[in-house]
């Protein structure tokens, strides 16, 4: 027999020789679905005080879920959307139904939000933002009801779509988050073309996670960004930069479903912002940096999944008392009608608007043997995210903006300093208007607990 004659033979041998080895080998399985959420009629637009009626798109928005199974079966769902962010009543209520349809408890299931500020308000989210009348509250009622809905099927839908993959971990950077507590937003622009560096603390690190088939094609690719969907505040549908980002991926990679959560972007602006240009712009720069971080070596992560969850329960500093509720009815706006329901509720005998404590949730994920995924309810500011990275590793994440909006949750530095995000609680249409100091200490000792429960360090 020839040498030319061999050399095929020889490698069908070899593959035949390995293939047993191949479909035996523990393996991730993965399953993905997404559904366009723009909703078809004028529900008012979500993140700012104020009447905003939708007058079109610049693009359509998106609810995306990846689901997961390890080696043994155990399961984890992944959930983005281009949302403001869900109210608890909401969270709890999809918890309850993904649990009675799919059999998932609320550590396997993380919930998480764009923030972006060109989408449609929620049921019970930011309850005293808007000025809402009888047909707004309706149209919001309606489409939030639709929409938890559609996430349960969509949720469905990925399970049912689970095969072998591969999953693997990197990182990229990106840099136009901008702290805006340490930065006036006027004098942005002549400090950049200045070329002088800006101040406070910023995370401009873009974690990376990549699903690929057994063969090697990328189905997905799962990234997230420390900074704030608010670069627009007009009066069109738009999943802000993130929107953009996530259309410049899938355009960039035919086939690949780009999905995208928020870090602990709290005090952390697209700066300057306000035009059209700079939102497509940041979008671009995101992708770019998710592009590069592709280019590095990935990691490959073993096909096991841990997941806990815990609601700790956060102290307010204080309860609002009923004269400051009275005179702060008497007012306008927001503050006004934040006072105006909780008098009501507290003649109606509602214990909620007495309680001195908020039912706070924390998970915590483990992927392959030590990459560790931390979620944090509401709006969490940058310095939980140089924390739990400085006390658990490098192989962190750490997700803001998921499961439960609430509102700011500061670190101890920045209830010190106070400003807005150390403050306004009642905004959030809470019953006071702080946290208890001790807020991040709490938070960090359930997170704690959490890693250990998953194996972690």
């Amino acid at each position: 027999m020839s040498t030319r004659m061999m050399i095929p033979l020889l490698f069908l041998a070899a593959l035949a020789s390995e293939s047993p080895l191949w479909a035996t080998e523990p393996t991730w399985k993965a399953g993905l679905s997404r559904v366009v959420i723009t909703p078809q009629k004028p529900v008012w637009l979500s993140g700012y005080a104020g009447k905003r009626v939708p007058t079109g798109k610049l693009h359509d928005l998106w609810l995306k879920v990846l689901a997961l199974e390890d080696a043994e079966g155990h399961r984890a769902v992944l959930i983005t959307s281009d949302l403001i962010g869900f109210s608890q009543s909401a969270y709890d209520t999809l918890c309850a139904e993904l649990k009675k349809r799919h059999r998932l408890d609320r550590s396997q299931v993380m919930l998480t939000f764009s923030h972006t500020h060109s989408g449609p308000v929620l049921r019970d989210s930011l309850l005293d933002y808007y000025p809402l009348d009888q047909e707004a509250r309706q149209l919001i009622e309606e489409y939030s009801r639709t929409l938890e809905a559609t996430l349960v099927k969509a949720v469905g839908q990925a399970l049912e779509r689970l095969a072998p993959a591969q999953l693997l971990v990197g990182e990229g950077l990106c840099s136009f988050a901008v702290n805006r507590r340490n930065n006036k937003e006027a004098e942005i622009p002549g400090l950049l073309a200045r070329g002088e560096k800006l101040r406070g603390p910023v995370d401009h690190r873009v974690p990376l996670l990549v699903v690929r088939d057994r063969g090697g094609k990328m189905l997905a690719i799962v990234f997230g960004y420390a900074c704030h969907n608010t670069t627009l505040s007009g009066l069109q549908w738009c999943g802000d930069y993130a929107g953009y980002a996530q259309l410049a991926l899938e355009k960039k990679y035919p086939g690949v479903q780009a999905m995208f959560w928020t870090g602990c972007g709290a005090d952390q602006n697209p700066l300057p912002r306000r035009q059209v240009a700079l939102c497509e712009k940041y979008g671009h720069q995101l992708a770019q940096g998710v592009a590069e971080g592709l280019t590095k070596p990935l990691e490959r992560l073993k096909p096991r999944v841990q997941t806990a969850h815990a609601l700790v329960a956060l102290k307010f500093e204080k309860l609002v008392t009923r004269t400051t509720l009275e005179q702060a009815a008497r007012t306008e706006g927001l503050r006004g009608r934040w006072a105006k329901r909780l008098l009501a509720r507290r003649e109606a005998g509602d214990p909620w608007a007495t309680r001195s404590t908020y039912d706070y949730p924390i998970q915590v994920w483990k992927l392959g043997e030590k990459h560790l995924w931390i979620a944090l309810a509401g709006e969490v500011v940058v310095d939980y995210a140089h924390r739990f990275r400085s006390e658990y590793g490098t192989h962190v994440w750490v997700t803001s903006y998921v499961n439960d909006l609430v509102c700011y949750i500061p670190s101890r530095r920045i209830w010190d300093e106070g400003g807005y995000e150390g403050n306004g609680v009642y905004e959030y249409g809470l019953p006071a208007e702080r946290w208890a100091p001790d807020i991040e200490e709490r938070i960090a000792e359930t997170v704690a607990g959490l890693v250990k429960r998953v194996g972690g360090k």
